[in-house]
């Protein structure tokens, strides 16, 4: 078989396709991949016991500097618990991996070799002999011719296949849908005052 034929021989569809349509079906993984976190973290489970399918909020409480004027109309500061809710979605990271560049390297060698040998031998007996005598003469020839010949041929092919594949993913800008998503979670981040009295709060020195 010529190198030509060894060649044509190669199954080069599945040797750049498969690794093309692994690639496509990681990217669709990642994809599904994004869906589950923001299902399983930024939202309650179907069957969560309250507010069922809402975002997940997360709530902290914390001091808040507040200034008003006491009895004598002095400006006081006074430290006002405050409660703040936030979206969980809005704080964490959205994995959304795209496959920005993918390069198939594919390099084939075949080494083809023939060896061949011959060796041929031949071989040439001549016999005479002639009689003689008061009679007839007689003479008598004897030849003899032997030929050998072998000869023998090998071919050795060798074929060394690589294949490398270079993969380049990147965190892609979120799509519209989600950003939107996020614009709506962001306008419900409420700050409100703690039940209860600011005068009872703790209070700074006066402000003059």
């Amino acid at each position: 078989m010529s190198i030509g034929q060894e060649l044509s021989s190669i199954d080069f569809q599945s040797m750049i396709g498969g690794p093309l349509n692994a690639v496509i079906k990681a990217q669709a993984q990642s994809a599904q991949t994004s869906v589950d976190f923001i299902k399983s973290v930024g939202f309650n489970a179907p069957d969560a016991k309250e507010d069922p399918g809402k975002p997940t909020m997360v709530s902290f409480t914390y001091d808040k500097p507040v200034e008003y004027k006491n009895e004598k109309q002095e400006i006081v500061v006074t430290n006002v618990p405050h409660k703040l809710t936030v979206p969980i979605l809005t704080m964490l990271p959205i994995p959304y991996i795209r496959v920005e560049e993918v390069t198939i390297d594919f390099n084939a060698k075949i080494n083809s070799v023939t060896e061949s040998t011959t060796a041929s031998s031949s071989e040439l007996g001549v016999s005479l002999g002639v009689k003689g005598g008061w009679g007839p003469v007689s003479a008598e020839l004897k030849c003899s011719y032997s030929n050998k010949k072998s000869s023998s041929s090998t071919e050795k092919i060798e074929r060394t296949y690589s294949l490398n594949i270079h993969v380049r993913a990147v965190q892609d800008e979120l799509p519209a849908g989600l950003e939107k998503l996020l614009s709506v979670l962001e306008n419900n981040i409420q700050e409100v005052k703690v039940a209860g009295d600011a005068k009872a709060a703790t209070t700074t020195t006066p402000s003059k």
